[in-house]
């Protein structure tokens, strides 16, 4: 995660810094990857603190990070604002503006969301596996209904994109993540969070599953009955939610492609793919 955080960051950055770098202006590519250290500094120690409490309890230097880490972090920031000011050349202050709004929003896009993602990592593997495997597969299935069945543009930024592939990844997408939840549900290394076994000093999945990743019977409804011939039909109520995350990565995703093609294209950047 944090490895695609910084590829994400970098790339962003760099389409600022070919404008900021004409302009042969001091310590902007400095100050922005400054600036990840310290935002990640601050939420991955949140992290330790959350989940690491009985490790760093028994470690004063630890213990000091920790119960000053935010003071810390606002230090660390407010280092990053000075240099920032100290930096500042006449004649160019609305553009070192425009690059430190820049950079913050970049900041909010990736590390935020890189975060968040983690958060979902320690609550079961399954959070995580689910939702980025749908997305994965909606991008090749709708690749592949495009380019066999593609017909009608869908998109003017992504001339490529095409109504069948769109259509075609959506109900692929929703019966991948159906089946693949099925198979998640039934360890308990993909669903139970994960907790950190101070007397092991490991990692540990090990817990009675919750009531999402039970097995339960339910009716089917009277006009699919006529059809599949089927009455009932055991399931885990988590395929369900599986069904709602794989329809926002059918319908909701893509728009992130195509805001990410827009974006490029607004700084005539070349796309390699649409």
């Amino acid at each position: 995660v944090l490895s695609i955080q910084v590829k994400c960051y970098h790339e962003i950055i760099t389409i600022g810094y070919r404008v900021y770098h004409s302009y042969d202006l001091p310590w902007f590519r400095s100050l922005s990857w400054y600036f990840l250290l310290c935002v990640n500094y601050f939420f991955y120690g949140e992290t330790v603190a959350d989940y690491f409490a009985t490790f760093v309890q028994r470690r004063e230097q630890l213990q000091f990070l920790i119960r000053y880490h935010r003071f810390i972090s606002f230090a660390l920031y407010l280092a990053g604002f000075c240099m920032f000011v100290l930096s500042l050349v006449k004649k160019h202050y609305r553009l070192q503006f425009y690059m430190f709004a820049w950079t913050h929003v970049t900041l909010l896009i990736t590390v935020t969301q890189s975060h968040l993602v983690i958060q979902n990592l320690f609550e079961g593997m399954i959070w995580f596996l689910v939702p980025i495997s749908s997305v994965i597969c909606n991008d090749i299935t709708a690749y592949i209904f495009g380019f066999f069945f593609g017909r009608t543009p869908l998109i003017k930024l992504s001339p490529k994109k095409t109504w069948e592939g769109f259509i075609g990844g959506f109900f692929s997408t929703v019966v991948f993540g159906f089946i693949f939840s099925y198979f998640l549900a039934q360890h308990q290394y993909f669903v139970c969070p994960v907790e950190y076994n101070s007397e092991t000093n490991r990692f540990v999945t090990e817990c009675e599953p919750s009531e999402l990743f039970q097995m339960n019977k339910y009716s089917v409804p009277p006009l699919l009955q006529a059809l599949l011939g089927w009455e009932t039909v055991n399931m885990y109520p988590f395929q369900m939610h599986s069904i709602a995350l794989s329809t926002f990565a059918s319908l909701i995703g893509p728009f992130g492609g195509f805001f990410a093609s827009g974006f490029k294209r607004a700084f005539k950047i070349k796309v390699r793919s649409d």
